[in-house]
């Protein structure tokens, strides 16, 4: 008996530590390429972590913000910087918890990215913005906008979260999830599970892309690179993401707020037209429009479209092209 106990903590053991070093494995291969480069930009150092960002050109500022997931940086803003920088102070950054932020062990709630976007407009741009924000990142918009209107000045979201989904508060189940994915070690292995290159790969064609001959190498490359950096801490996102502790309720912000509201929605994007009319019949001075022939990421896969439709929301911010 006691050589059978001892033999199921010495395979217990070392089941434990290969998990790890497969774990430091997959961490430090994803990382290798060093795509996602920092001397371009700088940090801004808040309070929760050192915040990535960049600043590009000359002009009124516009503020750009990247959907909030794991997989997400400001890397998704590449295919327009370049052009919108002719005309304007464009900010990108890599939201806490992405890209080449810090990713503290920490909650991450709607609350952090509302303080965390006020705080970057006061304290870098400190002056009224223009700002575009992709998908779960509207609502932080929205509620920052709601409580200091003096910050923000026309606003475009593209492919805003449901407002259903956004309503949905932590339960049970969910917080299981939770610490599931932030027990050591095993949380790691399922995470990297979740974010293998297939699965990756798969998320950018049945989501983010309606065209798969759109989706290029170095789509699923920075995306894995956005998703390992930081070693193990990088799954505690993903984890307050599962738990819905990023959710927060807008619907009465929305009502409230008086800003431009301009929203762009990919046309092949799921139930994007319910979605929109959600936000329209909340408030109805919001204005919507839609790509063709896009899903989630249009700002990808039809960037010259994209900026037309910012050309027209900000054109008293804009020259031509």
């Amino acid at each position: 008996m006691k050589n059978k106990i001892k033999n199921s903590i010495i395979i217990s053991a070392l089941s434990v530590a290969l998990m790890y070093v497969v774990n430091k494995f997959i961490f430090s291969v994803s990382v290798m390429k060093d795509l996602l480069k920092t001397e371009d930009g700088d940090f801004y150092k808040w309070r929760f972590g050192d915040v990535y960002y960049t600043k590009e050109g000359y002009g009124s500022p516009l503020l750009l913000v990247h959907d909030l997931n794991p997989l997400s940086s400001s890397s998704e803003w590449d295919e327009l910087v370049k052009t919108l920088s002719k005309t304007n102070t464009v900010y990108t950054l890599d939201l806490l918890g992405t890209g080449r932020s810090s990713k503290p062990n920490i909650t991450y709630t709607n609350y952090i990215y509302v303080q965390l976007i006020t705080d970057f407009i006061k304290n870098i741009i400190r002056t009224r913005t223009d700002v575009i924000a992709t998908g779960l990142s509207s609502s932080f918009i929205i509620t920052a906008c709601q409580n200091n209107d003096t910050l923000f000045d026309k606003i475009m979201f593209i492919n805003p979260e449901d407002i259903t989904e956004l309503n949905k508060i932590p339960s049970k189940r969910s917080k299981i999830l939770k610490l599931l994915i932030e027990t050591p070690i095993v949380g790691s292995i399922l995470y990297n599970l979740i974010y293998n290159k297939k699965n990756i790969e798969h998320i950018y064609i049945e989501k983010y892309l309606f065209n798969p001959f759109r989706l290029q190498n170095k789509h699923i490359y920075t995306s894995s690179e956005a998703l390992h950096l930081g070693g193990g801490n990088a799954r505690y996102l993903l984890s307050s993401i599962a738990g819905r502790y990023v959710n927060f309720n807008v619907t009465q912000t929305l009502k409230n707020i008086n800003n431009s509201i301009f929203i762009i929605g990919g046309k092949e994007t799921y139930n994007i037209e319910n979605i929109l009319d959600t936000y329209v019949s909340l408030n109805n001075s919001i204005e919507i429009a839609y790509i063709e022939n896009t899903r989630y990421l249009p700002q990808i896969e039809a960037p010259l479209e994209l900026l037309d439709y910012i050309r027209v929301f900000f054109y008293h911010r804009m020259d031509t092209y």
